[in-house]
């Protein structure tokens, strides 16, 4: 699905990356722990997420994210913005909350991270 796509289903604004909003993504991931975003994120991915402090940019710089989806109205700093900025990543920022938004994007074709089984 193309990241504007994603906007439009959302509702969402653009922080950062407006160039960027033809990158296509495979899946999404909704997730506050980086330490799972660590764990299940494969490229191609899409985060939603409510925190918006400079560990998410840099969790998605590992993970080869390229867009992250801020929910709940949740705008992060100027700073993180322009960090997400200097590694071409797509910022944006939706009203809904994070069980909402997932579902928006499932029920329009975008599926979840695959599961890795196990407890």
């Amino acid at each position: 699905m193309k990241t504007i796509k994603v906007m439009q289903l959302l509702d969402a604004k653009c922080l950062t990356g407006e160039g960027l909003l033809d990158m296509e993504v495979d899946c999404a991931f909704g997730c506050d722990l980086m330490s799972d975003v660590l764990a299940f994120i494969n490229e191609k991915t899409l985060l939603l997420t409510g925190l918006i402090n400079p560990q998410v940019i840099r969790t998605a710089e590992m993970t080869d994210v390229n867009v992250i989806v801020f929910v709940r109205g949740k705008k992060p700093t100027e700073e993180v913005i322009e960090l997400a900025d200097r590694n071409n990543m797509i910022l944006l920022s939706t009203n809904h909350i994070l069980y909402t938004a997932c579902g928006i994007l499932y029920m329009n074709g975008l599926q979840g991270v695959p599961s890795r089984g196990g407890a």
